[in-house]
């Protein structure tokens, strides 16, 4: 090779690597380094393997003991419910035992360790939520309830000749008290359980938030009825109540027109009825009673404390009960000690249970028929002959009260319909004394509209044309809000009303119009619909099938109150369209239901300003 002088110049030697030999103990050595490492490998192997068995063994051990628990926990409140108090606490000592044995399996380390890795840890973690609930359940609620005894049992709490135990209710108060808040605390704990991938471990996630649901309810429930019930059962002294009957084939706030009337009378838990009237006994010119500036500037004009057909088109109870109990003040001197509400369609739900009843003419009356007879049938039977129909239908409420106060076979199916049907709106309570009208407003028997400021869409229909076409009405309503960004949101409310009336000849009764003043044609269902919105709303616009119309503007307990006036006729379907710009109020959205004869279709599209905030 030359260089760029043109000399020549050799090449430096190729390096050659040359590897040493290794000693005898440096071979050792290694030897003994790679042994250390298998045996660690092996090792941690071992360990591996002896957790993931570990893991198992008590994921078997606690997915039994779980399972167990909550068997014995459901044989403990059906037993309870049964009033076998015997096996109630046996089986609840069971439930317990096995809920202290899953506890101690979830709150092992390799559990804990597993519930920690992210995503994949998710059903160790949820399955030790779950077991420390049932834990709570068993300990806390059921054990502690077993003592409430006969209090907590429908077969021992309601006795024969509608007769009510109050000395048991009273007696449990305590313990009530104590089990309801607890089992409250235990249900808001299930419902937040970390819902997870693995589909065995999500389905009992499911089941047991019902479960503790269901028992939630049942001794919330008993609690508030050994706090009132006793002293308006007649414990401290007799009282009497004013109950109405409505008819929602003519729609009122509350759900219909008082049709009927009777009064019940407790004394020591005992309890009495009078015999059922129509409503021929009232008048229409009733001294008033004051209940504030808000409610007559928003119902006045219809003098609803004077004129018995319009005494309920508030949808909130408690009005109704005060001008009753002022309305029979009037008529006989007698001051009632509150009110109570029902309609036909419950009358259903405890027909249902009691069995069918017959009338001194042979004419069954069934849970089937009820509804369609009392709010149909009749009109057509009687024609024009009001005397006659109010007469039958004062004959069957009767017959009805008559078979309530006999022997009750199924206590408990009895006290699930009655719940049914206030959860439903059709069956509400006021009580003149302060302390027990403020339980009953927690309640659903209270049926009040509620004063806070969450998101609120209650749609109320009274009937206008004075006829008995709501019978046939069909309500849709939806109730949409923008996001939680920002101080205010734009939200809509649409109703939709259809006059389902089937073709055919009716009563002026039935299908004309009281006064006409829309110059209407028979079977046009004229509406007042009324709107009680959020706290603080604003509407924009209201339109009917598109087009604007005029708004009346009022106030219902801090609700602004917005109500327009629409024929529906027969066969069709009239839209209306709230409008509104409301404050971003926090709080799950509500829409409550009216008690009419249909079940309307309820769409929700609000997002929950509390839940978005959390997030």
């Amino acid at each position: 090779m030359n260089d760029v002088t043109g000399e020549s110049v050799s090449p430096e030697p190729r390096r050659r690597k040359v590897r040493r030999r290794l000693s005898d103990e440096e071979i050792a050595a290694q030897r003994r380094k790679r042994r250390r490492v298998q045996i660690g490998c092996g090792v941690g192997a071992l360990v591996v393997v002896g957790f993931i068995g570990w893991l198992g063994y008590e994921g078997l051990q606690a997915k039994s003991n779980l399972e167990k628990a909550q068997d014995f926990a459901t044989q403990a409140k059906d037993a309870l419910l049964a009033g076998d108090t015997d096996r109630a606490r046996v089986v609840a000592g069971d439930a317990d035992r096995y809920a202290q044995d899953a506890q101690s399996s979830v709150d092992s380390v390799p559990w804990r360790i597993a519930g920690a890795v992210p995503f994949l840890g998710s059903p160790f973690d949820s399955t030790r939520q779950m077991t420390t609930i049932v834990s709570g359940l068993t300990e806390q609620v059921l054990l502690p309830a077993v003592d409430a005894g006969s209090a907590v049992s429908p077969d021992q709490l309601i006795l024969d000749g509608a007769r009510i135990n109050l000395a048991a209710l009273r007696d449990a108060a305590p313990v009530l008290e104590t089990t309801s808040a607890a089992i409250s605390d235990l249900d808001e704990q299930a419902q937040n359980v970390d819902s997870t991938w693995l589909g065995l471990i999500d389905d009992a996630r499911v089941d047991l938030q019902e479960q503790v649901s269901e028992l939630s309810g049942l001794l919330n429930n008993t609690s508030l009825a050994a706090q009132i019930a006793p002293a308006m059962l007649g414990a401290d002294g007799p009282r009497s109540y004013f109950v109405g009957f409505q008819t929602n084939a003519e729609a009122r706030g509350t759900g219909g027109l008082l049709g009927g009337f009777t009064v019940i009378r407790a004394n020591n838990g005992a309890v009495s009825v009078d015999d059922v009237t129509s409503n021929r006994e009232f008048r229409f010119d009733y001294d008033p009673i004051d209940l504030g500036p808000d409610f007559q500037r928003a119902y006045g004009h219809s003098r609803p404390t004077q004129d018995f057909r319009n005494s309920n088109v508030s949808p909130h109870f408690p009005y109704a009960g005060q001008i009753w109990q002022s309305m029979w003040e009037q008529e006989t001197g007698q001051r009632v000690d509150g009110a109570i509400a029902t309609d036909p369609v419950a009358l259903s739900y405890v027909l249902d249970v009691v069995g069918d009843v017959t009338l001194p003419g042979g004419e069954k009356i069934t849970a089937d028929n009820v509804v369609e007879l009392t709010e149909s049938t009749a009109y057509a039977r009687f024609g024009d002959d009001q005397t006659a129909r109010k007469a039958y239908l004062e004959t069957v409420a009767q017959t009805v009260v008559k078979k309530l106060t006999g022997s009750i076979s199924k206590p408990r199916a009895l006290l699930e319909a009655l719940g049914r049907a206030a959860g439903e709106g059709r069956l509400a309570v006021w009580s003149s004394v302060p302390e027990e009208q403020d339980v009953l407003a927690t309640t659903p028997l209270g049926h009040v509209v509620p004063d806070d400021s969450g998101p609120y869409a209650h749609v109320v229909v009274n009937n206008l044309g004075g006829n008995k076409l709501d019978y046939y009405l069909e309500r849709e309503i939806e109730y949409t809000a923008g996001s939680c960004d920002g101080d205010t949101r734009e939200s809509k409310v649409t109703v939709r009303l259809t006059n389902g009336l089937p073709p055919g000849d009716y009563t002026d009764y039935v299908a004309g119009m009281f006064d006409n003043p829309v110059g209407a044609p028979v079977g046009t269902n004229l509406t007042d619909l009324g709107l009680l919105a959020t706290q603080g709303a604003k509407l924009k616009k209201v339109t009917i099938n598109g087009t604007p119309a005029f708004g009346y503007s009022g106030m219902e307990r801090g609700h602004p109150l917005f109500n327009v006036q629409a024929p529906v006729p027969q066969g069709e379907t009239v839209e209306i369209i709230y409008e509104l710009t409301e404050p971003t109020a926090s709080g799950e959205p509500r829409v409550p239901i009216q008690p009419l004869v249909d079940s309307p279709r309820i769409d929700i599209m609000v997002p929950d300003c509390a839940q978005s905030e959390e997030d």
